[in-house]
């Protein structure tokens, strides 16, 4: 297991190979003309959706998915609209069957906020935790690489 990592040694976009690209929306602003600090779990959402899953559901394939156990988030500036975010996501650790995500939202070259979550792989049918299969485990880690080199 890796030592825990302090949310500031993430907040270095540099850190992400995997990034998803997203569109603000009117209707995720709030009273005081800033997007709303619950949007940002969605897109955090977002980023997560676009490494682990694809058109035809979870990529762990048929009877099995992945689900949300915990997130954290630490906002670090307001996020305006109209305009379009880049959500950063990386793998930070493997576990039996869960792993643990790092992702930021980027906006016009501004890190708006920084999280990590950790989900879990379940079988459909009785909703408990199942061991995370080594090629798919592979899969993520080459796709979304945390890159922590260029933080000191």
């Amino acid at each position: 297991m890796k030592p825990a990592l302090s949310k500031e040694a993430l907040l270095d976009r540099k850190c992400y190979k995997h990034w998803t690209k997203v569109n603000l929306r009117y209707g995720d602003t709030d009273k005081l003309g800033h997007v709303n600090n619950a949007v940002f779990v969605t897109l955090f959402e977002s980023g997560r959706a676009a490494l682990l899953f694809d058109g035809n559901g979870s990529l762990a394939g048929p009877g099995k998915t992945m689900v949300l156990a915990n997130i954290d988030v630490d906002f670090k500036a307001e996020l305006h609209y109209p305009g379009d975010v880049e959500v950063g996501t990386a793998l930070v650790n493997i576990g039996r069957s869960s792993l643990k995500l790092a992702q930021v939202v980027y906006k016009d070259g501004v890190c708006c906020a920084v999280s990590q979550s950790t989900i879990v792989l379940i079988d459909e049918k009785s909703r408990k935790p199942i061991p995370f299969p080594f090629d798919l485990a592979r899969q993520v880690e080459q796709t979304a690489p945390l890159t922590l080199q260029s933080v000191n």
